[in-house]
């Protein structure tokens, strides 16, 4: 996939007359339009542009969000009228804060020449406008070290253009977009502290399906997060936008996802991608926020993806300028509905934790797509071929909804034991409020005994995923002092939730985080409680400190 992604605090305003460019000096010219479109910018070429401009505009403030894995300053830019400079005059300046992210996977590089591009309109050309209701903060190339690993052939549905990319991974060989629970890579780390702990969107190339749109999208997907936020997205920004850059442009956007001619032609279910928060993108819904993946068409010469994306990504930041305020009042609603649903209903609702992909109701009508026929092998067998003909399918199953296989009453917190400390600083560094006991306490909750632990066979971005089975007790459960204790009646609730259930399907213990604990309990050959309490109330008052 190649990704854009925007995390909102969201706003937008559409010209639908065409404006003339502007003119740029030398210094600010693109690699990509200095090479016929034929190469990409490099490390380099990105942090000398980023040098350059901030010298063209007051309204500029280019700083680090920390360092790759080898060693590599992840730049940022926060384009803002009045300039602003720091996450406190942010949050002061009562305007939303709409962040833009290229470049998670070296060899989708789009996102990052558009982010280019846009800061370029909006300081020096005719975008201003842009920034009157709303603060914008780039990422462009956030995958420092994949980006440079340059060679030809490492996207082969790309065409070969542009001749050469970076590749997927890291320094350390992971995948960024895989990262949003572990946080094992330095680029997750400094992301998640400095720019969604602190200030608060993602754009990606598809990897090669033959649908016939321009570019998709895809809203973060719901999961166990306040659905307020998702459906404005997706009901509300997406179809508007889809809307516009028709009219506008000429362009045709629809929904993300992918088939299989293995299930016959023509096709009847078109798959999007999963719910899990290692996606950054889903995890912003487990935040309280608004977020927009962006998938242009690998098939599409390099210069028309980039036009796609372009267009896209204007449209979003108009439409969030022009929204800001009701943007703004969702998402801080849902924070808010996530906190008091805590607060009335521990430990009488259940939330999901375990979900299984599903069609949307309304699937999706006039599917465009690149036909196939069928044609006899050697062997006799008949197999499929694409032609270059464009078809359209009257509905098309649309595989974009999750529903919850397993669920878990929510709690009002949780009791970590003092040797967990390392569950602690996970959580720490995801956002989370965490308080140390002064002294024993009860706590009347229940505790969830494993009877079945399993693991992947095959590796996965280094991990052989776990799963638990078995079954909640109810409980009193006296914490020591020192335990930690987590009042889920916090922002990030959600998150804190999905971490650290034990059947999530995308948890910490998921991520192999309690293995160390399970082993030493014998847990293969045995019972075994989780090490994490889950309580609805305090039977003796206690006094904490942070």
């Amino acid at each position: 996939m190649k990704k854009l992604a925007f995390i909102l605090s969201f706003c937008f305003c559409l010209n639908a007359i065409a404006q003339q460019p502007a003119s740029f000096p030398t210094a600010l010219q693109l690699t990509p339009e200095k090479s016929n479109f034929e190469k990409t910018s490099s490390y380099a070429d990105v942090m000398q542009f980023l040098n350059t401009i901030k010298t063209m505009s007051p309204y500029i403030h280019v700083g680090t969000i920390g360092k790759s894995t080898q060693g590599k300053d992840i730049p940022y830019a926060v384009l803002a009228n009045p300039a602003i400079s720091s996450p406190e005059q942010a949050k002061q300046s009562g305007k939303p804060v709409v962040y833009i992210q290229g470049n998670i996977h070296g060899g989708e590089v789009e996102g990052k020449e558009v982010s280019m591009m846009l800061m370029r309109d909006i300081l020096l050309g005719n975008l201003s406008e842009l920034l009157s209701k709303q603060i914008i903060v780039f990422v462009p190339i956030y995958n420092t070290d994949g980006n440079d690993q340059f060679a030809k052939g490492l996207r082969p549905s790309q065409e070969n253009s542009p001749l050469e990319t970076g590749i997927r991974e890291n320094g350390q060989g992971l995948d960024l977009n895989r990262d949003g629970m572990k946080m094992e890579t330095p680029e997750t780390k400094a992301m998640v502290a400095n720019i969604l702990n602190a200030w608060v969107v993602d754009l990606h190339t598809t990897n090669g399906t033959w649908h016939g749109y321009d570019l998709t999208w895809a809203p973060g997907y719901l999961s166990s997060g306040e659905p307020g936020p998702y459906h404005y997205t997706n009901s509300t920004i997406l179809p508007y936008i889809t809307n516009q850059v028709k009219k506008n442009n000429d362009l045709l956007f629809g929904p993300f996802g992918d088939f299989s001619t293995r299930e016959g032609w023509p096709i009847k279910n078109f798959y999007t991608y999963n719910h899990h928060p290692r996606y950054i993108i889903n995890q912003i819904g487990l935040r309280n926020r608004m977020s927009i993946l962006s998938e242009s068409f690998a098939h599409e010469r390099f210069y028309q993806r980039i036009n796609s994306t372009y267009q896209f990504v204007k449209e979003i930041l108009s439409f969030c300028n022009s929204n800001a305020a009701e943007i703004i009042q969702i998402n801080q609603q849902a924070e808010k509905n996530a906190i008091e649903n805590v607060r009335n209903n521990a430990g009488l609702v259940s939330k999901g934790v375990r979900f299984k992909m599903v069609p949307t109701a309304e699937g999706i009508r006039n599917f465009r797509t690149y036909d196939y026929i069928p044609f006899k092998k050697e062997d006799g067998n008949t197999s499929l071929i694409k032609t270059g003909r464009i078809i359209h399918l009257d509905k098309v199953n649309y595989y974009a909804d999750f529903k919850d296989t397993v669920n878990a009453l929510l709690p009002r917190g949780y009791i970590i034991p003092a040797a967990l400390d390392s569950i602690v600083q996970q959580l720490k560094m995801m956002g989370a409020k965490v308080e140390k006991l002064e002294k024993k306490t009860e706590f009347k909750g229940e505790e969830f005994m494993i009877e079945k632990f399993t693991k992947a066979n095959r590796k996965f971005e280094g991990h052989q995923m776990a799963s638990a089975e078995g079954k909640f007790v109810a409980k009193t459960f006296t914490a020591e002092k020192g335990d930690y204790m987590i009042d889920l009646a916090q922002p990030l609730a959600n998150l804190i939730f999905y971490a650290l259930e034990p059947q999530s399907d995308d948890g910490l213990l998921t991520w192999n985080f309690f293995d160390h604990y399970l082993n030493t309990k014998g847990v293969t050959t045995q019972h075994v409680a989780y090490p994490v309490f889950k309580f609805f109330s305090t039977i003796t008052t206690t006094k904490k400190k942070r």
